[in-house]
C-alpha cells in the first residue's frame, strides 16, 4: 500500500494533522465524528468533540448511552463534501479533534457528576471549546458547571427542547434529566433573564423566568423571528447552547427517549442555527439520541447535521477573530 492509499482510509487514526477534510469511503473506516483525528492531545485544538454515554437519568425510554456512537456513524455521510450551505471547509483553519468518550463508572452513580465536570475542565483548561454528544440531558448540568467556571457565571442558555427541564429537584445528588436547569438557575450557573428555550410543548408550572418560544410560537412566526428573539434575549452575553433532539417532532426524530408530537422540523432548526454566528456561543451539546428507537438513522442524521452546522458557526467566528 502506498502512502496516498494509506491516508485515504482510517483517517481518524492515521492522519497527522487535525486540519482539513479527508476524503475516504463513507461506508468504511474508523468512525470519528466527521473523520476528525482521534486524539487525547489537546495542544493547539480549537474545538474538541467528545461523547458522554449516560442514560441513567432518564424518565422514560433508555438508550441514549449509544447516542455518541450513532452520531459518529451518521456523520460519515456528511464528512466527504463541503457542508451546505456554507460551501467551505470548516477544518481548513480550525483544528478540531475527536477526543473520544468520557469514562463513567456507571456502577457507582455518585461518581458520575464529578467525572463529567473533570472531563470538561480538562478540555476547557487547554483553551479549546467543546461540542459534546449525549447521553441523556442530565449531562448538560455538569457541563454547565465546568463552562461557568471557565467563562464566568451566570451564563446565558440557548435551549432547544420539547421540555423545559425546570421541574423542582432539591436533591443535589439526584441524576434526573428533567431538573437540571432548575438546579442550574438555583446554583447561579445560568441567568434566566438572558436565557431562551425554543420548541417547548410540555406543561410546567414554573419556567423559572426563562424566555419561552414554544413550538406553536415557532410554527406561527417562523425561523427568522426565532433568530431575532435569540439575538435580542442573549445579546453578546456568553451563551451555552444545548439541543435535545426531542425538540424535533417525532416524524423527524423518533429515536429519542421522550418524544412529543407537534415539534419543529429539521429544516426549521437548521435555518435557525445557520444564522447564529453573531451570538457568543462558548459551549455546545446535542443530547438524547437513542438509536434503538430510530428509523433509517434519521434521528442520528439530524443530530450529525446540527453538529456540523455548529462547527461551521465556530469556523466562521474564528475566521472573523471572535473566538
Amino acid at each position: 500500500m502506498n502512502e496516498e492509499d494509506r491516508i485515504n482510509i482510517d483517517g481518524a487514526i492515521v492522519r497527522n494533522s487535525p486540519y482539513g477534510m479527508l476524503r475516504e469511503p463513507t461506508f468504511a473506516g474508523v468512525l470519528s465524528f466527521m473523520r476528525r483525528k482521534y486524539s487525547k492531545d489537546l495542544i493547539g485544538a480549537d474545538l474538541v468533540i467528545s461523547g458522554i454515554p449516560l442514560d441513567l437519568a432518564v424518565s422514560y425510554r433508555s438508550g441514549a448511552r449509544l447516542g455518541p456512537q450513532a452520531i459518529r456513524l451518521a456523520a460519515a455521510e456528511i464528512a466527504s463534501l463541503k457542508p451546505y450551505p456554507w460551501g467551505s471547509d470548516p477544518f481548513e483553519k480550525m483544528a478540531v479533534i475527536d477526543f473520544g468518550d468520557c469514562y463513567l463508572d456507571v456502577h457507582n452513580p455518585a461518581t458520575i457528576h464529578q467525572a463529567i465536570v473533570d472531563h470538561a475542565r480538562g478540555i476547557l483548561q487547554s483553551g479549546a471549546r467543546m461540542l459534546t454528544f449525549g447521553g441523556d440531558h442530565y449531562v448538560t448540568y455538569p457541563l454547565l458547571q465546568a463552562h461557568a467556571e471557565r467563562f464566568g457565571k451566570p451564563l446565558s442558555l440557548i435551549h432547544f427542547d420539547a421540555h423545559s427541564d425546570t421541574w423542582i429537584d432539591d436533591s443535589r445528588d439526584s441524576l434526573n434529566h428533567g431538573t437540571m436547569f432548575y438546579k442550574a438557575v438555583n446554583d447561579g450557573l445560568i441567568d434566566p433573564n438572558r436565557s431562551i428555550q425554543i420548541g417547548i410543548r410540555t406543561w410546567n408550572d414554573d419556567y423559572m423566568g426563562m424566555h419561552i418560544l414554544d413550538a406553536n410560537w415557532v410554527h406561527r412566526y417562523g425561523s427568522d423571528a426565532v433568530i431575532a428573539e435569540i439575538k435580542r434575549v442573549v445579546g453578546q452575553h456568553p451563551a451555552y447552547f444545548t439541543f435535545d433532539i426531542d425538540c424535533l417532532d417525532p416524524a423527524f426524530a423518533p429515536g429519542t427517549g421522550t418524544p412529543v408530537c407537534g415539534g419543529l422540523s429539521t429544516a426549521q432548526v437548521l435555518a435557525i442555527i445557520q444564522d447564529l454566528a453573531a451570538v457568543n456561543i462558548i459551549g455546545m451539546d446535542i443530547v438524547e439520541v437513542a438509536p434503538a428507537y430510530d428509523h433509517s438513522q434519521i434521528t442520528a442524521l439530524a443530530a450529525a447535521h446540527i453538529a456540523c452546522d455548529l462547527i461551521c458557526l465556530y469556523a466562521k467566528r474564528k475566521a472573523e477573530g471572535l473566538l
